[in-house]
């Protein structure tokens, strides 16, 4: 599992800090760099103008405050009555800002959360990595072989799903908002702690027959209250850190067992299995629960501590500067001045204290992505390495399927096929039989060159196509469905239809445009016939099927194996088949059969070639 961030990887608190902030970089530059940079360049500008905008807009209040208060004092109605109207035009500008400040910010926002999306999109369906992360995490969870083939040294992220659609959201959402929050303290504390430095005046006093002063009295005292409030709000919430990141984790386990239920409702129905799955989410529903129920016990001691932070801030100011008004040094005009400057210095100041729940979730969220980011990178080095070991060739001239010293293994490191050579020419169309669990189908995935624990080199003619065990069905309409992954506007409606018949499907002729969620609505046996029914639309010269028709009845399966057959011979290719029926041996000439072998052997299995 991916390090918590409470582990940092450089000790140090200020190194693990700098750490951060570098990630934390890695994943910002990119967008500001890309394609697109121009305009996120532009917006980002216009948002920090507005800010700038704002505070210019603030300072422009603090100086109406004295103005007002002491025409209060003074009872003096024209400046009075002027200065609301002052007031109204700056409260209109300061609305004005404040508008386009806010979308702005939300359309910078989702065009760079839109990038991102796209951009990972993109890296985790590219070169089979979705399969690939899978694959590692079942590895890490195994041994590591000594032959080097287990783990495969990826990482092993969870839920990368979660990862791109809510941490991306959570990232772009905390980066320019804190950021532009932290833009908007330092701005306000260097445009009013001049302003309260000339208002606050020097502190005298007598300590030990010495005198002392101090120049700029209250914007000492605004650093020492916040720095105090920023220390201690640290040690308070530090452990959110930990917990957020944790709390995504499990929200997103706790998602996935959702999915899986609503995927599998037909199976689990039928096992009657709902009391068990019952538990299980419960289960995981009460870790969420207990890690929540931790992170807003955590929460609530700093809010404690922030709330009565921000009330003290209120008569703080009023009680340092108390002793001038009434020695009638200042005048009330001066003192709400003060007062309100005193506010937006330790507003800036407090930005720390306000912001930590916000920081520590942008910190959690920024290591999940920072870990998803690492995966990727294992993966691409995993990926050169094996490119170096194995290599899968298609080619248009060539006419037969060849393999050389191919060795296959398990994630877990155990070798199941060592130094297998074969060759199947078109027209020869070969059984691949074996126990169950002899790794058949895993076979079938290196011939594929999708299987990431082989080495050795496979040539394949360029027309192929696979059927799995289990095919998949987007959901959606039946001819996006049935041309999958073609779009459905490469055949005719004609075409589609006449696969679905020669599929034995004459039912579903009539509803192309019915959408639905196919691998859930048809059964079994209708799912593997449109799966026939794909290759019988796109008529592949090779077709490796993977127990194509186990859930087919006889006939049924004679007559499909027939017409695909004569497909694949018309196109100058052959079948491979995994199947265990004898009906189905009948039609190849040619076996290659897995064979147990003796403990000590240097492979699970081993290989042999016969003909029927």
């Amino acid at each position: 599992m991916p390090q918590t961030p409470l582990a940092p990887a450089v000790p140090g608190k200020f190194a693990a800090f700098k750490d951060f902030c570098r990630k934390a970089w890695a994943l910002t530059r990119p967008y500001f760099a890309s394609e697109d940079k121009w305009k996120a360049r532009g917006l980002l500008l216009a948002i920090v103008l507005l800010n700038l905008g704002a505070v210019y807009m603030l300072v422009l209040l603090n100086e109406w405050n004295r103005v007002f208060y002491d025409a209060l004092q003074d009872k003096n109605q024209p400046v009075f009555w002027e200065q609301l109207g002052r007031f109204t035009y700056l409260a209109f500008a300061f609305i004005i800002i404040a508008v386009y400040r806010f979308y702005l910010t939300q359309l910078l926002e989702i065009r760079w959360r839109a990038w991102m999306t796209t951009h990972y999109l993109q890296r985790w369906l590219a070169d089979h990595a979705f399969y690939r992360m899978e694959l590692a995490r079942y590895a890490s969870h195994g041994t590591n072989g000594a032959n080097g083939n287990g783990g495969n040294g990826t990482a092993a992220p969870d839920n990368p799903d979660q990862r791109i659609q809510e941490d991306l959201n959570l990232f772009t959402t905390y980066t320019i908002s804190l950021s532009m929050g932290l833009l908007n303290a330092v701005v306000t504390l260097l445009s009013f702690v001049g302003i309260l430095w000339g208002l606050s005046g020097p502190f005298g006093f007598t300590l030990g027959g010495t005198s002392f002063n101090i120049p700029g009295f209250m914007v000492w005292m605004a650093v020492l209250y916040c720095a105090a409030g920023s220390i201690i709000t640290h040690y308070i919430g530090r452990p959110q850190i930990r917990l957020n990141f944790l709390q995504q984790r499990y929200e997103a386990d706790f998602r996935h067992h959702l999915v899986r239920v609503r995927e599998y409702s037909e199976s689990i129905a039928l096992d009657k299995g709902e009391a068990v799955e019952r538990v299980h989410l419960e289960s995981r529903f009460s870790t969420v629960l207990g890690n929540y129920l931790t992170l807003i016990k955590k929460q609530k001691n700093l809010i404690w501590f922030t709330n009565f932070f921000g009330q003290a801030a209120v008569v703080f100011p009023f009680v340092v500067a108390a002793p001038r008004f009434f020695s009638g040094a200042i005048q009330l005009g001066q003192l709400m001045q003060i007062s309100s400057a005193f506010g937006r210095v330790q507003d800036s100041l407090s930005w720390f204290v306000d912001n930590y729940s916000s920081l520590a979730a942008w910190r959690a969220t920024t290591d999940r992505l920072t870990s998803f980011e690492e995966s990727f990178t294992a993966l691409n080095q995993a990926q050169l390495a094996q490119t170096a070991m194995n290599s899968v060739a298609t080619s248009g001239s060539a006419t037969g399927l060849e393999t050389q010293d191919l060795t296959v293994a398990l994630p877990t490191g155990a070798v199941l096929l060592e130094g297998v050579s074969l060759h199947a020419d078109a027209g020869e169309n070969v059984l691949i039989k074996g126990p169950s669990g002899s790794g058949k189908s895993t076979l079938f995935r290196a011939l594929a060159g999708i299987w990431p624990f082989s080495r050795g080199a496979t040539r394949l003619p360029a027309n192929t196509m696979f059927i799995p065990q289990r095919p998949y069905f987007p959901n959606g309409s039946l001819r996006d469905a049935l041309a999958y992954p073609q779009p459905a506007g490469s055949y005719s409606d004609a075409q589609l239809r006449q696969a679905l018949e020669d599929a034995l499907l004459p039912k579903l002729t009539e509803r192309l445009d019915d959408e639905d969620a196919w691998s859930q609505k048809l059964s079994g046996g209708e799912q593997q016939r449109l799966a026939i029914a794909r290759v019988l639309l796109k008529k592949p010269s090779w077709l490796f099927a993977d127990e194509a028709t186990s859930a087919l009845d006889e006939d049924a399966e004679k007559i499909l194996y027939e017409r695909l057959l004569a497909q694949t011979r018309q196109a100058g290719g052959a079948i491979v088949s995994i199947a265990h029926r004898p009906t189905v041996a009948a039609f190849h000439g040619k076996r290659w059969e897995l064979e147990k072998q003796p403990e000590g052997a240097p492979a699970l299995y081993r290989l042999t070639q016969t003909r029927a």
